[in-house]
């Protein structure tokens, strides 16, 4: 049965170039690997690293080259250059050459949102971009981009993404033809992970949004070499603290207080199957949970203490996020938010799964 399952899995991601309803399909992708070193990349995967969860400042948040202060203000030179995606964004260089990828506005929920939760999965061991919440002043932008004051910058992983002519990232239930037995993250990781997607409401799961990347030396440098260190990582978590829904609107899957309390962990609590219907974009649909799952991500997060949940919501500034939700009738407090992740948490972690 697991053979079936696993050739079945082979022929997902061998076809992915072909299923648009899976967002696998992507004009944007930079070929530099063929099918197969792709799937040797994804079978030697990690996805995880071990980190000292509880000494994890989350105020301060991922630091080394180009890292932000909290609500520091960056000044940056306007660049004229078009960027994918839906939600308010703009370049712009701090001379003489560093790039930014700008996003802002108080309505924009991902500029809170991609902060809270890249820094969730950067303290419990999970690869994540580093973001950063700032004020920017954009010298030479136009007069339609405004509210800059709220913005937040990205840094990526440092790492070269493996993509093939149609496909870029990785679709969620590519994680399970990673092998333990190659080098790959163990099954226990793969399900946490899924399980922490679920815990944040990752709404947009489609594979753009996530990233299959080369983190080890290749022994020629050539990019159709096989990478001998590869990384499966959630790249963009725009749309999280919110329920996920059909068409991945910002007001409800984005930084919504009474969407998020009320999007519970379980959709079949005594079968383990969370509770995160896939998207029109998604991918990830009400994954099964394992117990060694379950149990690795409940094992994570009763180490937060609560000043970690404070400084998490605190330094992403959820309480001056503004929404124009029925479901968010009015503005919210850190307090509310850090409540609502203990009980979120207590669904985790006062649970067991079949073996």
């Amino acid at each position: 049965m697991r053979r079936l399952a696993l050739a079945s899995l082979v022929a997902l991601s061998a076809s992915l170039a072909g299923c648009a309803h899976l967002g696998g399909v992507s004009k944007k992708a930079k070929p530099n690997a063929t099918a197969p070193v792709r799937l040797d990349a994804i079978r030697k995967a990690q996805v995880w690293t071990a980190t000292d969860v509880a000494s994890m400042d989350l105020m301060a948040g991922p630091q080394g080259k180009g890292s932000f202060t909290p609500n520091e203000t960056v000044t940056c030179d306007y660049l004229d250059k078009p960027l994918s995606g839906n939600s308010p964004k703009f370049a712009c260089v701090i001379p003489p050459d560093d790039e930014l990828k700008v996003k802002f506005g108080r309505d924009n929920g991902e500029v809170f949102a991609e902060v809270a939760a890249s820094r969730l999965l950067w303290a419990l061991g999970f690869y994540a971009e580093r973001m950063y919440a700032v004020r920017v002043v954009c010298r030479g932008c136009p007069s339609s981009i405004h509210g800059t004051e709220m913005s937040s910058i990205e840094r990526k992983l440092p790492g070269k993404d493996i993509e093939t002519t149609h496909i870029m990232g990785w679709a969620w239930p590519e994680l399970d033809l990673v092998e333990p037995s190659a080098g790959g993250a163990p099954r226990a990781q793969r399900d946490a992970l899924k399980l922490l997607a679920v815990f944040i409401q990752h709404t947009d799961s489609k594979p753009e949004q996530q990233r299959l990347v080369c983190v080890g030396k290749r022994e020629k440098g050539n990019d159709a070499d096989p990478c001998p260190e590869t990384v499966m990582m959630v790249h963009d978590l725009g749309q999280t603290f919110g329920h996920a829904n059909q068409m991945n609107r910002d007001s409800v899957g984005s930084v919504n207080l009474e969407e998020w309390s009320h999007a519970h962990v379980w959709k079949d609590a005594t079968h383990c199957i969370a509770n995160l219907p896939a998207s029109s974009t998604g991918t990830l649909d009400n994954p099964l949970i394992t117990e060694e799952g379950r149990k690795f991500l409940a094992d994570l997060l009763v180490q937060l203490t609560d000043a970690q949940l404070h400084d998490l919501f605190a330094v992403s500034r959820f309480e001056r996020r503004s929404t124009a939700s029925d479901s968010a009738p009015g503005p919210t407090t850190i307090d509310q938010w850090v409540a609502a992740f203990k009980q979120k948490r207590d669904e985790v972690v006062n649970h067991s799964c079949p073996g």
